[in-house]
Parts: C-alpha cells; sequence; structure tokens
C-alpha cells in the first residue's frame, strides 16, 4: 500500500533525510521519499503489518517533524 503523510516542519535537506532514514527503519516499509518542497512523505508498505502506520507516523514524529491528520 502506498500512502501520502502531509507534515510540518520538514524544510531542509538534513530533516528530509533523517525522516527518510527513520521511515525506513520501520518493519513492513518498503520504500519512503520525503519532500521538504511538498511537506509530504510517500510511503510504500506492507499493509498486513500489525501497527504499521502508528509505528511510520511514530517514526517520523520522532525526528520532530509534526504528522498532520
Amino acid at each position: 500500500m502506498q500512502k501520502k503523510i502531509y507534515v510540518v516542519g520538514m524544510f531542509d535537506d538534513e530533516s528530509t533525510a533523517k525522516v527518510s532514514a527513520a521511515v525506513k527503519t520501520v518493519a513492513g516499509v518498503v520504500s519512503c521519499a520525503a519532500s521538504a518542497e511538498k511537506s509530504q512523505v510517500l510511503v510504500d508498505f506492507d499493509e498486513g503489518t500489525a501497527g504499521i502506520e502508528d509505528a511510520i507516523n511514530a517514526a517520523i514524529a520522532g525526528t520532530g517533524v509534526e504528522v498532520l491528520g
């Protein structure tokens, strides 16, 4: 499943790299592309993994970036 997550607080290449790296460590994530310009994170993941969406949001929040919605 692919999901677009909108965020606030990702302003530069450094924060974008931190978010991408954090999300990629979540079990079940296949790929991740973060964009500071679009204020979004595009994540492809195995939706069969229990609690994965919460884990992805927590990984993003753990970098200091706020998840919207």
